[in-house]
């Protein structure tokens, strides 16, 4: 196998240095290898037990370079620097929402079938492709074994990725896809809807039944993949994933926090109603209360299908948005409570900030370090309370602000 940098080069110096570099900082579980094509000679013996053909193998890593800008990717993931607003309104937009009722009239068809053989409905897999690449208008620029390799290569979460690695490998070798078609995010999610590998082996369906399960170029494949996906995770079919609530005056937020799920019955009891005055259709349903501007912002409670959707993308930024967004294309409003004004995410230097003035003020958070744990919740509610605040717990940059006076 021939490797574009040769272990001699000074290109290649310059890029393992790189390497090693951006696994230092990355916080890297495994040291770098002398090269990269080390690496992918020791890659083998784990492919070929795993049933990757040689032929398959080598077209996979024709021309591979570690990328170190993959590695950069790795400290820009917008569900961690972004607050939930910001996220959400750029992703949730009038002209997405106008796309994806298009889409839903388009596929119809497809997506019927999927709802009746699967029970997810429409709306919500038609929100999962606008969120993953804008209805298929971006399924990310990167070659997935070669941005999964260099993950691997430079010690970011190695095991997991090695693992992810394979599976692309095998997938290849078992001619879904060539290699050069097989492109995806930076971290390796490929296709209309953005399957992981291991998701592809798990879940993804021959949908329009022409052998070959191909999320790339087939969007029947694709969206029955992704309905195949919810329902395996216990999707709820007919349920939604949640209901934009209001709180009302005096809410009880030290027992709401204690209730963590309760059946919308409790809630209820609290004094809690739907923005929209109707009834739950199911006052059995268990949920939970999200309050992700605090108590000054929109205001929901969680139901089961809300987890589902964060096994696509653990992040309850990201679920919430999907949800907007399939409430938006079946012709939903945005929510009836406004964003607060002039909110932010912190930094670590940020939280470290607040936890000083916290300390300053009295309230024992421990040794500032930028890490929000149980000693600065606490006294985040503690503030909050001899403040006469809504004690919501809510941490952000309007906090801060506030503590700064």
């Amino acid at each position: 196998m021939t490797l574009v940098v040769g272990k001699n080069s000074s290109l290649f110096r310059r890029l393992a240095a790189l390497a090693i570099a951006g696994a230092l900082s990355l916080g890297a579980v495994a040291p770098a290898l002398a090269n990269s094509a080390d690496f992918v000679r020791g890659l083998w013996p784990l492919a070929e037990a795993r049933g990757v053909s040689r032929s398959a193998f080598e077209a996979a890593f024709a021309g591979y370079n570690y990328m170190p800008k993959i590695m950069e990717l790795t400290r820009k993931q917008p569900e961690f620097s972004q607050t939930v607003q910001q996220y959400v309104d750029r992703r949730v937009t009038n002209a997405q929402a106008a796309k994806g009722q298009a889409m839903r009239g388009e596929w119809a068809q497809t997506l019927g079938g999927a709802q009746q053989r699967w029970g997810v409905q429409p709306e919500i897999v038609l929100a999962i492709w606008g969120m993953e690449t804008n209805f298929g208008g971006f399924m990310g620029g990167e070659n997935t074994i070669h941005a999964l390799a260099t993950l691997t290569e430079g010690g970011y979460r190695a095991d997991f990725f090695r693992g992810e690695l394979l599976t692309a490998l095998r997938i290849v070798s078992d001619g879904h896809v060539s290699p050069g078609n097989m492109v995806g995010s930076w971290a390796g999610a490929m296709g209309h809807t953005q399957f992981m590998p291991s998701s592809f082996m798990a879940y993804a369906v021959d949908y329009n039944g022409d052998g070959r399960k191909d999320i790339w170029n087939s969007v029947q494949d694709a969206l029955g993949s992704t309905a195949n996906y919810l329902n395996n995770f216990k999707w709820r079919p007919g349920e939604t994933w949640g209901y934009e609530v209001k709180l009302p005056n005096g809410f009880d937020f030290a027992r709401a926090r204690q209730m963590e799920r309760a059946p919308l019955s409790q809630w209820q009891a609290m004094g809690i109603q739907r923005v929209s005055g109707k009834p739950f259709p199911r006052a059995s349903d268990v949920g939970r209360l999200y309050m992700p501007a605090g108590a000054a912002g929109p205001t929901f409670l969680l139901l089961p299908n809300f987890d589902v959707i964060k096994r696509y993308n653990n992040s309850d930024s990201y679920a919430l948005a999907v949800g907007h967004l399939a409430d938006r294309i079946i012709g939903g409003g945005g929510f009836a409570t406004p964003w607060p004004a002039g909110d932010y995410a912190l930094t670590k230097a940020q939280k470290a900030e607040l936890q000083t003035l916290l300390g300053r003020a009295g309230f024992d958070v421990g040794s500032p370090d930028g890490v929000i744990g149980p000693k600065t919740r606490a006294a985040v509610l503690a503030y909050q309370t001899r403040m006469g605040l809504p004690a919501d717990g809510y941490i952000s940059g309007r906090l801060l602000d506030t503590l700064k006076r």
